[in-house]
């Protein structure tokens, strides 16, 4: 690709960085959107008159679809491109804005809600986009301000659209900062589809054979990829239990029920998909310049729902769990939810930068040390700390928590690149059933022993990193539609 060549100018508004900014910034929205209730969510409790377990169910629907919707949408950008991709996911999202600006119950805000988990979907669009305007040198960097930069709408929303709320819209202000943001979402969608394109002049567009499920080079490949499937059903089907119980009650269990139902059935057609297509690829040896090995997206799945399934949990519980530990007011207690996606806008380049100078893996080792001792140093959050003290733990911690993310992406792309938005999907989903998970074990425990869980689950995932995990090396191999080879360097 001949912009590959070029010199990484971040502060130009041309070439492959004119996309990069626009693209992050497509990303900053999505995510704008997407939490845009974080800071305002004790507002309306106390506007709507909503009960804990209420406040809690909405924290969980936020990003319950997000984790089909993330798989979903890695498939239409690998067959339609992320220009339209985006655009189209970013004119949509506006819809369950405004059905939540305009709610007058909790039901009506928790299907709302429920629809806006969609939108979480965008960052894997991204992923595919950047990894074909930057080459393996600078794609961790490329990856990590793509993430980083964007991530940040997460933060603006939590800590901007409170104050807007407060001093600019009166009384029902939480509706008119939700609704405000649904507006953004909808006019930038013409501006993304307008200016972007989806490679460079002259560049492939490589699109997967099969539609429907990820290609693997091997039957154990198959084997292994059946079983990384199964968490994503599972975790909607532990959610739909918890809302069960006694406690929330918000879906009956005949209906909990359908829903297992429905989602067997759509893992036994996963299975189906899965076997369907690579019964074929399977059936003839494959070159050893077209093989890719599926163990890397699998730890890469693991290390994403330590590093974005806990920034999402943490987020989302930070701001009531300061509240109750400090006995501080509402808007410290959200300013310092806030502090921890802060640290996103450097740490998250950082990391993608980092492995593409240091390693993918070394960078990921590292990173993950710092995210195990974090998070078992919040572990110890209690009165008895200073507020600020516990302010500093939090910005220290999200920033290895997010450089780990950047870390993660850096290397998505280098795996296989017509199925980059496929590998996204799944690894991006994966932040989601982390996401899912923690936020449920945390309905049962503290905010202090959910930290704790999240500093052992990752230790494992160290370990597998480790020991399982490889390096890339050399390059990848995509057929042009001419029947040729083209060799694609990963570092």
């Amino acid at each position: 690709m001949s912009a590959q060549h070029s010199d990484f100018k971040i502060f130009s508004f041309t070439g492959k960085t004119k996309i990069l900014h626009l693209t992050w910034f497509a990303f900053f929205i999505s995510f704008f959107v997407w939490f845009n209730q974080n800071g305002l969510l004790l507002q309306i409790q106390t506007a709507l008159g909503l009960t804990d377990e209420e406040y809690k169910s909405l924290l969980i629907l936020n990003v319950l679809l997000t984790i089909p919707a993330r798989v979903l949408v890695g498939s239409l950008v690998d067959k339609f491109g992320p220009r339209l991709t985006y655009s189209a996911l970013l004119a949509l999202s506006s819809i369950p804005c405004l059905i939540y600006a305009l709610a007058d119950d909790f039901t009506q805000l928790a299907i709302a809600r429920l629809m806006m988990g969609f939108v979480g979907a965008g960052f894997v669009i991204g992923i595919r986009l950047i990894g074909e305007w930057f080459p393996a040198k600078q794609a961790g960097l490329a990856e990590g301000i793509y993430g980083g930069w964007g991530n940040f709408g997460n933060a603006a929303a939590t800590i901007l659209l409170p104050i807007m709320a407060i001093h600019f819209f009166g009384d029902d202000g939480w509706r008119y900062a939700i609704g405000f943001t649904g507006l953004v979402a909808l006019g930038y969608s013409f501006v993304y589809f307008k200016m972007v394109t989806d490679t460079p002049k002259g560049s492939t567009y490589f699109k997967p054979n099969k539609a429907g499920a990820m290609e693997v080079t091997c039957k154990a490949d198959m084997t292994l990829y059946m079983l990384m499937t199964f968490p994503l059903y599972g975790a909607l089907a532990v959610t739909s239990w918890r809302l069960t119980t006694p406690s929330y009650g918000i879906i009956s269990t005949s209906v909990a029920s359908i829903i297992y139902v429905v989602l067997a059935t759509l893992y036994l057609y996963n299975i189906y998909k899965i076997i369907s297509i690579n019964k074929e690829v399977l059936s003839k040896p494959i070159p050893d310049i077209h093989k890719y090995k599926f163990k890397q997206v699998a730890i890469l799945n693991l290390c994403y729902m330590v590093t974005f399934g806990s920034e999402i949990a943490a987020v989302m519980i930070l701001a009531i769990s300061l509240k109750a530990i400090f006995s501080v007011s509402d808007i410290m207690a959200t300013f310092g939810a806030g502090c921890f996606v802060f640290m996103n806008i450097l740490a998250r380049p950082l990391g993608g930068h980092l492995s593409d100078k240091i390693g993918r893996k070394k960078t990921l080792i590292y990173i993950f040390c710092g995210i195990i001792v974090g998070y078992f140093v919040m572990s110890s959050f209690s009165s008895g700390w200073a507020f600020g003290a516990a302010i500093l733990v939090l910005i220290i911690t999200s920033s290895f928590v997010q450089a780990g993310s950047g870390a993660v992406f850096g290397m998505v792309p280098l795996i296989k690149r017509r199925m980059t938005g496929q590998i996204a999907g799944l690894t991006g989903a994966y932040g989601n059933v982390g996401a899912v998970l923690y936020l449920t074990i945390f309905t049962f425990v503290s905010a202090q022993t959910l930290f704790l869980i999240i500093a052992l689950f990752a230790t494992f995932v160290l370990l597998m990193i480790i020991f399982f995990l490889d390096e890339p090396k050399g390059q990848m191999a995509e057929i042009l539609p001419d029947g040729t080879v083209q060799m694609i360097d990963v570092e």
